[in-house]
């Protein structure tokens, strides 16, 4: 008879020949597009396709990132852990300015490559094309705000940490169910219109149903542009946002957030003449916008406090210190506290 030992020694053998191919086996994953994918059961590299999928990326999985979309700026590294925010730069393969190419995609050797946003027939055919030439998994997550504890758990599944998904996921759905529970006794006609301008003249701004705008339904406020038609971003006129007279304005640009209080032709506003005029935070990822990913959630807090002050009581400052803790994995100074509230609170 064989002694046992021997087949025990054979059977670890065994094991170790079979370990590489275990660890590279396949499973697939139908993404939001539909498509199915097939993807290694253990992934370690992921390579984000745009910039909403980069912070997605960064809150749920830092250690897994090859790169940024973009390379943070000294003032956005400031509220970044180390040393996630000196990761390379690998450009974007998505979107406006796409600057990523194929053979800086093969020369990150990720394990899959992940875009988080709008889903439609052009973002799918993108995502074939470069799996195609690459041979890498290119998986499409559904970017829509009010999904994002569904994404949150989505994307950490994908990635194998499944309890950091549900931490972040569980603070998502209850940051929301508080925000809908405070406001719950407002009638829609008396929720705040709100004009959205982008841009040094603040004349950009989102249609209704574009991604940009998203927050301004979770929160019950009237994005006022949604008169001037549907879809994506666009220019408006002054005579425009004059005929519709907000209550609020927000911009993220400190030049339109400064010239809207001086210059006469904005003067009329009932949101200039209210002194309702706030900027959102953008560090290092925009509160409201910019880009249209899961670091809006802070903005559920952010805009409760701005856009119906009373309504409920809370340190905003200390609602700040908890989500960069908790997402962003940075545990902030006062002094940046204030620096990130200096031009966004109610005065």
């Amino acid at each position: 008879m064989f002694p046992i030992r021997l087949l025990l020694v054979a059977f670890a053998a065994l094991q170790l020949v079979l370990m590489p191919a275990l660890a590279q086996a396949a499973r697939l994953f139908t993404d939001a597009a539909g498509r199915s994918v097939e993807i290694p059961d253990r992934v370690e590299r992921v390579l984000a396709a745009g910039p909403p999928a980069s912070v997605l990326l960064y809150v749920v999985s830092p250690e897994k990132m090859v790169g940024w979309v973009r390379s943070p700026s000294d003032a956005e590294k400031q509220f970044l852990a180390e040393p996630y925010r000196d990761l390379p730069e690998t450009g974007r393969l998505t979107g406006r300015g796409n600057t990523a190419n194929i053979e800086m995609v093969l020369s990150m050797k990720p394990d899959i490559i992940i875009d988080v946003g709008t889903i439609d027939p052009t973002y799918a055919s993108l995502a074939d094309r470069v799996q195609e030439q690459t041979g890498i998994p290119y998986v499409l997550i559904d970017g829509a705000f009010l999904r994002t504890p569904e994404t949150l758990r989505e994307v950490a599944g994908l990635l194998g940490v499944e309890a950091r998904g549900e931490e972040l996921a569980s603070y998502a759905e209850r940051t929301m169910a508080w925000q809908k529970e405070t406001v719950a006794d407002i009638a829609p006609e008396d929720r705040p219109k709100v004009y959205y301008g982008r841009g040094p003249d603040g004349l950009e701004t989102g249609s209704a149903g574009s991604i940009n705008m998203e927050i301004l339904d979770v929160v019950g406020a009237h994005n006022v542009a949604a008169l001037a038609g549907s879809g994506g971003l666009s220019n408006v006129s002054i005579e425009q946002v004059l005929g519709w007279n907000p209550d609020v304005i927000l911009t993220l640009s400190p030049e339109f957030q400064k010239s809207v209080k001086t210059d006469p032709t904005w003067a009329n506003l009932k949101a200039v003449k209210d002194a309702r005029v706030y900027r959102a935070p953008t560090l290092p990822f925009g509160w409201f916008d910019s880009p249209p990913g899961v670091n809006r959630l802070m903005s559920v807090t952010w805009l409760t406090e701005i856009l119906y002050p009373g309504k409920a009581e809370f340190d905003m400052g200390e609602r700040t210190r908890e989500f960069y803790r908790l997402f962003y994995q940075v545990e902030l100074t006062q002094e940046q506290i204030d620096q990130l509230l200096a031009d966004s609170a109610i005065k």
